[in-house]
Formats: C-alpha cells, structure tokens, sequence
C-alpha cells in the first residue's frame, strides 16, 4: 500500500508550487460549502523549532450519495516541503523498478501516508447540533509545512467552517504570525517606502522649482507615479507589520490593494506615454496610442481584481489557480502591449531622420528610445521570470530576497527612467550641435536601430 499512498502525493506537489506566493499566513476564518475535491491546501508557513498551528472546525455537514461515509476517511494533515519531495522521488523510483504497476481498485487514503503529518480526521469530532473540534498542534521540526484537508470518501461533499491560526513563538514568548521567510518583509517595505519619498521630493523640486518652465505634463504625472509608489509601499509595510503582530491587517489591506491597482495604472501609462513621446516631443496622441491605453487600463483593472482575490482568500477556493492563471495572462499582455509604442517611436524617428536633415538631434533620440526599450525589457524580464524563480528556488527561510530584488529593481528602473526623461531646460531633444551633425549623419546611414 506505501506506494499507491505515494502516488496520491504527487497531485499535491503541483498545488504547493503554485501556492509559493501565498505562504504569508494571518488568522483566517474560512467558509467550505458542498466541496468534493480529494484534497484542499488551506496555508503554507514557514516554522522555527518554536511554532504552532491552531485549527478549528465548525458546523460541520457531510453528504454522500454511496450512505454513510467513514469519517476516519476526512480530516487534516501537515506536509513539509521535504517530505513531498521525498514523496516524489520514490514514486519515481518505483515506477522506474517496477513500470507496470498493479495498485488495484483502491489507491489508498493519504491519511495513511508515512510521509504526512495526520492532525485529526472526523472521526474525532465532538457530536452534538453543531460538530466542531478546537486543536492545537506544536511543530517542533522547522520547515515550510502545507495544511491540506482530505476527502478519500468517494463521491462525498465537505460543508464546514474552519478557523486557522500559524504563528512561530519569538524567545519573549510573543507570536510572529509571519512565515518564517517573511519576517524581514516589513522593515524592507518600510526602507524602499523611504527612498522613494525622498525620491519625489527630489522630483518635485525639479518639476516645480529648478526647471520649472522645462516641465511637461507627463513629468506631473511621474510625480503622481512617485507618490502613490510610496504610498503603496507604506501601507504594505503597515499591512505585513500588523498581521506580524496581531495576524490581522486591521485594514491596511484595503489601501494597501487600493494604491497597488493606482500604482499599476499609472506606471504602465506612464511608460506607454514616453514611449510616444507624449507632452514633450509631441502634445497628442495618434489613435493607435490611444488605442494601446484602452486595452492597458481596463486589463490592469482585471488584474488588480485577480491579485486581490488571491492576496485575500488563498488557494482553499476552488478557482484559485484559474485567478492566477489569469493574473498571469492579463500581465503578460499588458508588458507585451507597452512595447509597442517604444517600437513605433523608433521607427517613427529612424523615417524623419532621412527626410528632416536634423541628424544630431535625430540620433540623440534615437539612442534614448532605445536604450528604453532595452530597459523596460530588462526590468519586466527580471521582474517576471527572475523574481518568481528567486521564489521557488530559494529556501523557504529566503524568501524576502525575492521581495528585495524585485524592489531593488523597481528602484533602479525608476531612477534609470526618471534620468533619462527629467526636465532640463537642454537636453538631448532640444540641443542642436551643428559640429555633430556629419558625424551623427554617417553614424544614422551605419546604423539601422533594428529591435
């Protein structure tokens, strides 16, 4: 029976990789109605040797169309990283040594499994109108563990309440509600928050008081890009610090999603409008354009719609891999969608600079669009593939590297940003070197700026 029990595992180790990003852990009360579903992940939290997980279940209904289903057949068990692995390994192996296997009608009940923690089945429930269980269980092994519920009773639906609350106890015996990976997320949201408030105060120095006359409408809204950054960070800072102490958000959550979805808007308008080189080399927009923001901002409002909804339930629902599926599509099309107006811009400018003799200020342009484009690339890369690698590789107790890089990098991509389009009264748009211009004209016929 040990190696059916491990096949039943492996489905389990699809679910905890997609559910990487989620082991934050905070007090929950979860609400399960009809579900069938074999298995169910509720958390992932990283432990010390002090931590502990407290589950209570509440109202709880069973229905089955085959009678009367065995209740030691439901229940709630502990899977840490490791052991899934494990897990993995040796069903490969047995399927290598033996590659006709024979498991027979009944693949078992994970419930059984060696390589899981069983924590209590139904069977332990207090009867009464309302069946519930209250315990708590101490984890004295540090590692990432999964909480999961099992339903091995065949054609049978769960209804319950369930309450979880996961915290590692700190030596002055407080509770830290953080995963173990977690902890430092807060003081890192609060450095970053720092730095870019000092940042727009740099720049509203620039646009309202040294350059003043220089400054175009799309350098406000950079500003407006800066500020609600900001203040996105501080409420994240704000949320991670409250559920670290208390396990509740005490509704820092709400701004904190709030200035995300802002934040999000504005910084792939921005980029979608200095790609056109809207306000500061032209004052409008071409119906294309237009047409790149009404797609933008509309998928950016699904989008924030979908990271709330896996922020604030977690993987228990049953369409949590689907949001997070679409999450990832709308993303994809919207860094997809923002390059083009950087690409027509360059084109643009590579036709005019045979036709409008000004080779210098055309090649100055030139080199500055592409250098964005090659930024922005880099930036959505490292921020898409990098930082989710860092995610799954890294050590559950590492985890905030991945928050830092991605943070480091919005910083240096912002900086580079800001620089390069800053409001000076010359600057590479407007200087015309007439010394320049043979030198810029053989450099324009060499090269052709092909993306």
């Amino acid at each position: 029976m040990a190696r059916p029990l491990r096949i039943h595992l492996l489905p389990l180790l699809l679910v905890v990789l997609a559910s990487i990003s989620s082991s934050l852990a905070e007090i929950k009360n979860l609400k399960i109605s009809s579900d069938s579903r074999a298995t169910i992940l509720f958390e992932k939290f990283g432990f010390t040797p002090r931590g502990e997980v407290t589950i209570a279940v509440s109202d709880v209904s069973v229905s089955s169309a085959l009678g009367t289903p065995d209740p030691a057949l439901l229940g709630f068990f502990f899977l840490s990283d490791e052991s899934l692995i494990q897990a993995a390994y040796d069903s490969q192996h047995d399927h290598r040594s033996n590659p006709n296997p024979n498991p027979g009608p009944n693949l078992g009940c994970v419930l059984h499994s060696t390589y899981v923690r069983l924590l209590f089945t139904f069977a332990e429930l207090s009867p009464g109108s309302s069946v519930a269980l209250n315990r708590s269980f101490p984890v004295s092994l540090p590692d990432e563990y999964s909480l999961f519920f099992a339903n091995c009773a065949p054609e049978t639906a769960v209804s319950m309440s369930v309450f979880t609350e996961m915290y590692n106890a700190r030596p002055d015996g407080s509770r830290d509600f953080l995963s173990v990976g977690q902890s430092p997320v807060p003081s890192l949201y609060t450095f970053f928050a720092a730095a870019y408030i000092a940042f727009f105060a740099v720049w509203i120095y620039l646009t309202l008081f040294k350059n003043r006359l220089a400054a175009h409408r799309i350098h406000h809204l950079m500003a407006g890009l800066l500020l609600t950054k900001a203040l996105n960070l501080v409420f994240a800072a704000e949320d991670q610090h409250y559920i670290r102490q208390t396990g509740t958000p005490h509704g820092w959550d709400v701004l904190f999603y709030l200035f995300q979805f802002l934040k999000g808007v504005l910084l792939f308008t921005v980029i979608v409008l200095i790609g056109t080189g809207w306000s500061f080399l032209k004052p409008f927009l071409q119906e294309r354009e237009k047409k790149v923001l009404m797609i933008v901002i509309p998928l950016q409002v699904i989008a924030n719609i979908a990271s709330v909804v896996i922020g604030e339930t977690g993987p228990f629902i049953r369409d949590w891999v689907t949001w997070n599926q679409v999450f990832l599509l709308i993303d994809v099309i919207c860094c997809c969608a923002i390059l083009f107006p950087i690409i027509w811009s360059i084109r643009s400018l590579r036709e005019t600079s045979k036709t409008d003799g000004k080779a210098a200020r055309n090649l100055a342009k030139l080199s500055l669009f592409r250098q964005f484009y090659i930024v922005v690339i880099g930036y959505l890369y490292f921020t898409r593939i990098v930082v989710y690698a860092l995610k799954t590789i890294a050590s559950y107790k590492y985890r905030w590297v991945s928050v830092a890089a991605e943070e480091t990098a919005s910083l240096a991509f912002y900086i580079f940003m800001f620089y390069m389009f800053k409001p000076v009264e010359k600057n590479q748009y407007f200087v015309l070197d007439d010394e320049e211009e043979e030198a810029a004209e053989m450099v324009l016929r060499e090269e052709e700026f092909e993306l």
